[in-house]
């Protein structure tokens, strides 16, 4: 079990509600990740989303964590699979709209490893795909992780777009910020959306470029593979640890989340 070596917190405004929120994150011998909110507990499983309308909500009864799909990418970037999670309001803080300054908070807070730690590796039984028009999600045994992600948008720079992943360079994708077209902002916020959308957490989609400047090239689409990496977690397996291809175009967290439940049952440990 990899956990923090202690209690550690973050305050931060939703991008939905524009709330604010502290989240607290206390060390754990569990073995899972359980949230807790408004009195309840419950684990960051697919078994536990309820809504990918927007974002990715996790919840039991009442209480509920959304857009934690960045927290959890940041929870499989650092191995970590053992933490409590305690917030006083009902969204993950957006910070800076990718899982940069959650990577950075837990790794000010120290990760608690095992010396000569090696994670447990494991790939799938048999292929797991969703495939449904322009939509595709597959996933393939394989000898190593490889990870691919194409997008079709309608924007200069985004269409018939892919990247993979490069397992050497894995900041690109932890630094990839949230992003949408700007032209449909204003309607989301009048639906009662994206109230916590600024400059500084999302990147906006101009018919000129951009509303500011990218970390790298082809940021959305890394965000797309962040955002992937985040909801196949829930899993209960990281899947930066998996043997396996995985290809996905143009999905989103509906199809990702439809995927791990598929997943989930396929995956076997290797030897």
């Amino acid at each position: 079990m990899i956990t923090l070596k202690k209690e550690t917190q973050i305050t931060g405004n939703g991008l939905m509600k524009n709330k604010p929120c502290t989240v607290k994150f206390f060390p754990s011998q569990e073995g899972r990740i359980r949230y807790f909110v408004n009195g309840e507990e419950f684990d960051a499983s697919v078994y536990n989303v309820l809504s990918t309308d927007h974002c990715v909500v996790l919840g039991k009864n009442k209480a509920q964590a959304m857009l934690t799909e960045h927290l959890t990418a940041a929870l499989a970037f650092c191995q970590i699979d053992s933490l409590d999670i305690c917030m006083d309001e009902s969204e993950v803080p957006a910070l800076d709209g990718s899982s940069k300054q959650w990577v950075e908070l837990f790794k000010e807070a120290g990760i608690d490893k095992p010396l000569l730690y090696k994670p447990q590796q494991y790939t799938v039984s048999e292929p797991v795909y969703y495939l449904n028009g322009k939509t595709s999600l597959v996933i393939l045994p394989a000898e190593e992780l490889f990870i691919s992600y194409a997008v079709n948008y309608d924007h200069k720079d985004l269409r018939t777009c892919f990247i993979n992943y490069n397992p050497k360079h894995p900041d690109e994708i932890i630094e990839a910020r949230t992003f949408g077209f700007y032209k449909d902002l204003r309607k989301f916020q009048m639906l009662g959306f994206a109230k916590g959308v600024n400059i500084d957490n999302t990147v906006g989609l101009t018919d000129e470029g951009y509303t500011t400047e990218l970390r790298s090239d082809k940021e959305p689409v890394k965000h797309k593979m962040l955002d992937l990496i985040g909801d196949l977690y829930l899993t209960g397996v990281n899947p930066l640890n998996l043997k396996c291809q995985i290809l996905a175009k143009e999905a989103g967290h509906a199809v990702h989340v439809k995927v791990a439940k598929i997943l989930k049952d396929k995956l076997v440990q290797c030897k």
